[in-house]
């Protein structure tokens, strides 16, 4: 499925919104025995055109169940204490709460000199904590991949607006 960039514009805002509020989205995959695994990786990253890249550095499950099935579901939820407290009171939401990627993620490959400095400018604002230091100090590679469908996160009573 190709997405329309006035759909991909919404979801990178919704997206974008989730990320700040959460620091991070989910990835779930799949392992050979048919058991689910959530990723939380605050590294996800989307483009201009219906694709990103997330930093693959510590996600080792992740990286197992990917050898067998590379189908993944990327979910990203405005957690946002302001922005469910104001959609309760309205009793509507004036945005999506989150978004459902679908999508295969690609193979690892040497992140670029612009995506490093993507992640980079993410992380700045807590470079000097030594927890920064200890889990994102080695974001050399990239995993690739292309939408292809979506699905909007929907509590339909409180979102005539929208739907």
């Amino acid at each position: 499925m190709n997405i329309d960039l006035s759909n991909w514009n919404a979801i990178k805002k919704v997206f974008s919104k989730s990320q700040k509020s959460n620091m991070h989205a989910n990835i779930a995959s799949v392992s050979k025995e048919g058991v689910p695994n959530i990723t939380p990786i605050g590294t996800v990253f989307l483009n201009e055109d219906g694709t990103g890249f997330l930093f693959d550095s510590f996600s080792q499950q992740l990286a197992e169940n990917l050898k067998l099935n590379n189908n993944v579901c990327i979910s990203a939820v405005n957690s946002s204490k302001f922005f469910w407290l104001s959609s309760f009171i309205k009793g509507q939401f004036n945005d999506y709460p989150g978004v459902r990627l679908y999508t295969k993620l690609g193979g690892l490959r040497l992140a670029t000199d612009q995506e490093r400095l993507l992640v980079n400018t993410r992380i700045r604002s807590l470079k000097w904590t030594k927890g920064s230091k200890l889990i994102w100090s080695d974001f050399t590679h990239v995993r690739e991949f292309k939408v292809d469908n979506y699905r909007w996160i929907q509590y339909p009573n409180m979102m005539e607006k929208l739907i």
